[in-house]
């Protein structure tokens, strides 16, 4: 897959966590990735790249949650996943 490799469970806050804002912006980066490396092999793959640009700004959408409910956690998000901003 890609260089960074994404682990779940690092952002869940308890074992059966499956919607917090982290968890949903860390499986959103690890499916933005492997997208990212299937462009780079199909640079004509149109609906992909119209997916991968919906990818982003729905994690754009919850990193400004989180950063508006919680500055702490959203600048453990970006040092963790290696985000910029």
């Amino acid at each position: 897959m890609s260089e960074l490799s994404i682990e779940i469970s690092d952002f869940q806050q308890h074992e059966k966590d499956t919607g917090s804002s982290g968890v949903q912006i860390a499986r959103l980066t690890a499916r933005i990735n492997h997208l990212t490396e299937h462009l780079a092999k199909h640079k004509k793959d149109v609906s992909s790249r119209r997916g991968l640009l919906m990818l982003v700004a729905q994690r754009r959408k919850l990193l400004d949650y989180t950063r508006r409910e919680n500055e702490e956690q959203y600048q453990g998000l970006l040092k963790s996943l290696k985000l910029r901003r």
